[in-house]
């Protein structure tokens, strides 16, 4: 049903700022959204369409963008869907507190995320150009380094879990030394990173001990310059301020961490679930970034992009949406939109027009990075582990869902252990 019908000027019908109640609107988070995202995004197409009201933590009223062509609609015109959270009006107008879980990934910042026009480009420019910088000074000699650390970790003893072993903090570990930090840093980092994508009451907290680590990182290169990209941002001829340089250092870290783990596990998951792509790996005939390109399309490292404010009342998917009205990006939803895949389990490979890097203006500036960490860390991976193989069924292996991410839970593995020393 596309043309839903309003229950007043701004809000869907069932909206709690229009009944006092979450009324009969979807939560796209809590167990079931936890448990059965898929089963939420084909239950909205079906009622709603292309664009769903949703209800966000808190009850935050909000549009899901589940159609791929809308998707694309709302990505490349930033005239009309503006980043600018300070237009979200239920921001505006109090309904979202400064300590609600859902700030650490809508709320405004001064970065490139939060910008349109000349402000986004003046911000992003200084973001791609040290992107660029670090990319080009051997990134996949530290992801070998990090990913034969890890694996000397468990390689003795036959068996691992490649999430918690592997995945879960091997980037992290690599953009520490891409940043100028202490390895150490890495696990408490990837931790409170997760913890502000997964949502909850203790986001907060752990998006405030991200910025105080970024902070002190940034005064110590302010005293200590290094070739590194926290250095690059502080001299770049943009000239960002301190608070620019804090928020972009964050935004890249959480970014790049949560969206290059969860991609690994599922590249991972993809190789040892199917025992002719993991023998046309280690027979050199199939390429990892074939691999990377299906998980991208069928189970893309973030489900769900935040978000979009309409700048302008408008029409979108059949629906009356409003100014000020949030959007959120239904990445994996679009993906599988069966309007263009009416048949997922046709092959995708060489097509490059999914969603998973977002689009237009903020399409994602570090997908080579990703992609090199990903390569580099499936191929160390193969050499490393003779006789790899799933140590379940593959019906056995679960994942657990937030509002933004469903992430792998386990990935339980076998392999010949190696002898210390040999």
């Amino acid at each position: 049903m596309n043309d839903q019908p309003l229950d007043g000027p701004d809000v869907p019908r069932g909206c709690p700022v229009a009944h006092g109640g979450a009324g009969d609107l979807t939560r796209l988070y809590g167990a079931e959204a936890a448990l059965d995202p898929h089963g939420i995004y084909a239950r909205l197409r079906k009622e709603y369409g292309a664009v769903a009201p949703i209800l966000l933590e808190g009850d935050i009223p909000a549009w899901l963008v589940l159609g791929y062509r809308e998707n694309r609609r709302v990505l490349d015109n930033p005239r009309q869907f503006s980043r600018d959270a300070r237009i979200w009006r239920d921001w505006k107008e109090g309904r979202v507190e400064d300590s609600s879980p859902l700030i650490p990934m809508l709320g405004w910042r001064p970065d490139c995320v939060s910008q349109d026009g000349e402000p986004h480009r003046r911000l992003r420019g200084a973001v791609t150009d040290n992107l660029l910088t670090v990319a080009g000074r051997g990134i996949r000699r530290h992801v070998t380094h990090f990913a034969n650390k890890q694996i000397d970790a468990f390689a003795n003893g036959g068996k691992a879990d490649l999430v918690s072993d592997y995945a879960e903090y091997l980037p992290m570990l690599v953009l520490t030394r891409l940043f100028g930090l202490p390895a150490g840093e890495g696990h408490n980092l990837a931790v409170s990173c997760a913890q502000v994508i997964k949502g909850g009451e203790d986001a907060v907290a752990h998006n405030d001990r991200i910025m105080r680590i970024l902070g002190e990182l940034a005064d110590r290169k302010r005293a200590e310059p290094g070739a590194d990209f926290t250095t690059g941002l502080i001299g770049h001829h943009a000239g960002l301020d301190e608070d620019e340089i804090l928020s972009h250092l964050r935004l890249v870290l959480i970014t790049a961490h949560i969206t290059t783990s969860n991609l690994l596990a599922r590249v991972l998951q993809l190789i040892l679930t199917d025992t002719s792509r993991l023998a046309g790996l280690v027979s050199g005939q199939l390429n990892v970034s074939a691999v990377v390109e299906e998980v991208m399309w069928n189970t893309p490292p973030l489900a769900v992009l935040p978000g979009r404010f309409a700048a302008t009342d408008l029409e979108l998917g059949g629906h009356h949406i409003k100014e000020g009205d949030l959007l959120v990006l239904g990445l994996t939803a679009g993906n599988l939109d069966p309007d263009i895949r009416p048949d997922a389990g046709v092959s995708v490979q060489g097509n490059q027009s999914h969603l998973a890097f977002s689009g237009g203006a903020h399409e994602c500036p570090g997908q080579n990075i990703g992609q090199a960490i990903i390569e580099t860390a499936v191929d160390v991976l193969l050499h490393r582990l003779p006789g790899l193989r799933l140590a379940v069924t593959p019906d056995e292996l679960t994942s657990t869902a937030s509002t933004w991410e469903a992430r792998l839970d386990s990935l339980p593995v076998e392999f010949a252990a190696q002898v210390a020393g040999a």
